[in-house]
């Protein structure tokens, strides 16, 4: 194998092992089964990465990358939004591999726009009551109040960024043609700091972060060129899905939650503790979820002035 390819295969395990750690841990186990593990991150890859990343999976030596899971064991067990302060540094570590290749900087914009979670994760911790130790008790999310107040003091000193002041007056009028409120444009910035080329290891796309299901759902094409990565079809296929979403829940913080997690999930959630309260269930989402929510939430604040919650549709009294 070439050096290039190396590096490509390398950098695909790097994206393939990043994003196990996001999902929720099995085990408490602390002896790490390296061929179990790699066994366990092909299905996953199977389950949620494009063709190009398995590709370049099914050619690792599993030699090469024993000593890389060995750092990654302790965040593959936890489940809960407080273990992801434990991804920052390794975060820090992917990032600059992914940037450095042509064929992965798509992955490392979607990654530049998430390495908020991992900091603000840290600050939640700090600010979790300690268990005593008597009682073995795991320390508990912390509530949708606490992740508000980070986040707005994390939004709060940011500047527009740069591909905003040319698309957000061009992408308005597209979300309320399709009567969605326009403030709504900012989950762009949250989904990809308004990257178009920004990619997710699982295949969401584009400034909205699409997958190909709901792109095709609304009309988009996905070849020969990818209608994802550009500003206005995205723009309103993301508008129509907010607005199903939004007609589906009647509350715009379950409709973002829905956005990210899918409406399964939420409607799940909503079911099991007989609410229609999104601050109820927050703490049982996923946890980008529960971070993705207050997340937009605080930056349409910041754009715009204006709570989610207030947001109105288009021609409402």
């Amino acid at each position: 194998m070439d050096y290039r390819s190396l590096v490509k295969v390398f950098t695909a395990v790097l994206i393939l092992l990043f994003a196990c750690c996001l999902a929720p841990a099995q085990t408490n186990d602390a002896t790490i089964d390296v061929n179990g593990l790699l066994d366990a991150a092909q299905q996953f890859a199977k389950d949620n990465l494009d063709d190009d990343v398995l590709r370049a999976l099914q050619q690792v030596d599993r030699a090469q990358v024993q000593d890389f899971l060995k750092h990654y064991q302790e965040y593959l067990n936890g489940d809960y939004v407080l273990d992801l302060a434990q991804l920052k540094e390794a975060a820090a570590t992917v990032l600059p591999l992914l940037e450095a290749h042509e064929e992965t900087q798509p992955y490392a914009a979607w990654l530049k726009s998430r390495l908020d979670y991992f900091e603000a994760a840290q600050e939640m911790q700090a600010l979790a009551p300690v268990p005593r130790p008597e009682t073995n008790a795991v320390p508990s999310n912390p509530t949708f109040k606490v992740e508000q107040e980070i986040w707005v003091k994390k939004v709060a000193p940011r500047p527009w960024p740069k591909a905003a002041k040319e698309l957000v007056p061009q992408l308005k009028p597209i979300f309320a043609s399709e009567r969605v409120p326009e403030e709504l444009v900012w989950l762009a910035e949250v989904e990809s700091g308004f990257d178009a080329s920004a990619e997710s290891p699982a295949g969401a796309l584009g400034m909205f972060q699409l997958m190909p299901a709901t792109a095709k759902q609304y009309g988009l094409s996905l070849w020969p060129f990818d209608e994802r990565k550009q500003p206005e079809p995205a723009a309103r296929a993301a508008a129509k899905q907010l607005r199903r979403l939004y007609g589906q829940f009647g509350d715009w913080r379950l409709a973002v939650a829905a956005y990210n997690c899918g409406e399964g999930r939420v409607q799940k959630a909503l079911s099991r503790y007989k609410t229609k309260s999104y601050e109820r269930i927050a703490t049982h989402l996923p946890a980008e979820t529960q971070m993705y929510v207050p997340k937009v939430e605080a930056t349409i604040s910041l754009r715009e002035g204006v709570s989610l919650q207030k947001l109105k549709l288009p021609g409402a009294l």
